[in-house]
């Protein structure tokens, strides 16, 4: 009964502090046109702060997994949030290129102490073999962060300038995120503590074949550079489609609850099945939605079907992405693992959006979608080859 009510507790605070963390840095994905304007960038620009930001993730997380296993993921979360404020705070007074991709090569450093790995390890240090229940958990909440900060973004910008909301950014972080972690997060678990697995823990499994590791990091990293690569430039390909600016906010505030309604269903049948499942139904979903986009003509109906295939298939993936690691390493490897999978996950994450807009304002949003289409393709074909090689046990225990 307590481990439950440490794992509800443990969940409340990383859903309220995953939320802000990725909801304050969708910034450019809102506001990039106003920002480019004030910094005197173009928006290429401007969405080169996502390759910034996901460069120092994914080059931060392996240097990252010796602390979170000797000093737990809570307090390298704490020590991320001490980094990110001065990140926002940096980014209201840029004033041109050097300024504004230092304060998200900033924010990228904190990030990797903060967001989803991190609060994977977290979990995994409390709930153990529940570890995949309780991401399902979480990511029911934080699907929604674009939903929720996007239109509040617009909110403040028009009321404070985006300069300000920054600042407001900041304060959120230092007043509701860091206390949240150093007084209301449980600590991990004793075994962990002490670094030993603990009497009653199953014994580790075999580790896999390299081949096997690198046919996850592809499968997982392919995927999501469709998938932050889209959610950054997806009110600027839903506008190049013929939406106007205000419906294009409208349904890109839709896909956060449709991604959230894939990760329910996920996570009402996770006892029945595992990441490497969830990700070959979800990723069948993908090119079914890209191909519907690129021959409909714009119209509204085809936007509107799209956002609906994309965001059930890519809220699934979500879940799948942090969970396929599970079916493969023992709770012992999981934070290793994660965070090896961190960097190259990250940096493809950090080429995705630059690539895509770009491929958008030169050729147009078929040459983005074609791009997309072929890497979903590849991934699905890699999670193929990844149902062949799941062990023994997971495969029992997924039945």
């Amino acid at each position: 009964m307590l481990a439950d009510r440490k794992l509800l507790i443990a969940l409340i605070v990383l859903a309220v502090t995953q939320l802000i963390g990725w909801g304050t840095l969708s910034l450019p994905a809102v506001l990039g046109r106003q920002m480019a304007a004030d910094l005197d960038m173009d928006l290429t620009a401007v969405f080169g702060s996502t390759s910034v930001l996901y460069l120092a993730m994914g080059l931060c997380s392996p240097l990252l997994a010796q602390p979170f296993v000797r000093y737990g993921a809570r307090r390298v979360m704490m020590a991320g949030t001490v980094i990110a404020a001065p990140g926002f705070v940096l980014l209201s007074v840029a004033q041109g290129p050097v300024s504004y991709y230092a304060a998200w090569l900033l924010l990228g450093l904190a990030g990797s102490a903060t967001l989803s790995t991190a609060a994977y390890i977290v979990l995994n240090e409390i709930a153990g073999q529940n570890a995949r229940g309780a991401i399902g958990a979480l990511m029911l909440v934080t699907g929604l962060s674009s939903s929720i900060f996007w239109p509040t973004t617009v909110y403040l910008a028009g009321m404070l300038g985006w300069r300000s909301t920054c600042l407001v950014y900041a304060a959120l972080l230092l007043l509701v995120s860091l206390p949240l972690y150093a007084f209301a997060l449980p600590p991990r678990r004793k075994e962990y503590a002490m670094g030993a697995a603990g009497g009653s823990a199953a014994a580790p499994t075999a580790a896999p074949a390299r081949s096997t590791f690198y046919l996850l990091v592809a499968a997982i990293g392919l995927n999501a550079f469709v998938a932050f690569g889209l959610s950054a430039v997806l009110i600027e390909l839903l506008k190049a489609e013929g939406l106007t600016a205000s419906e294009a906010i409208s349904f890109g505030a839709m896909l956060g609850v449709i991604q959230v309604s894939a990760r329910a269903v996920d996570f009402l049948g996770g006892g029945r099945w595992d990441g490497i499942t969830t990700a070959l139904v979800a990723g069948l979903a993908l090119p079914v939605a890209m191909l519907l986009l690129m021959v409909s003509g714009g119209s509204y109906v085809a936007a509107a079907t799209f956002i609906l295939l994309y965001g059930l298939g890519s809220g699934a993936l979500a879940v799948a992405r942090a969970t396929m690691p599970l079916v493969f390493y023992d709770k012992a490897e999981f934070a290793k693992a994660s965070a090896r999978i961190a960097l190259p996950l990250n940096l493809l994450s950090a080429m995705s959006a630059p690539i895509l807009v770009a491929l958008l304002t030169r050729y147009g949003s078929n040459a983005l979608l074609a791009l997309v289409l072929a890497c979903s393709c590849a991934a699905l074909g890699m999670l193929l080859l990844l149902r062949r090689r799941r062990p023994g046990s997971a495969a029992v225990a997924a039945t």
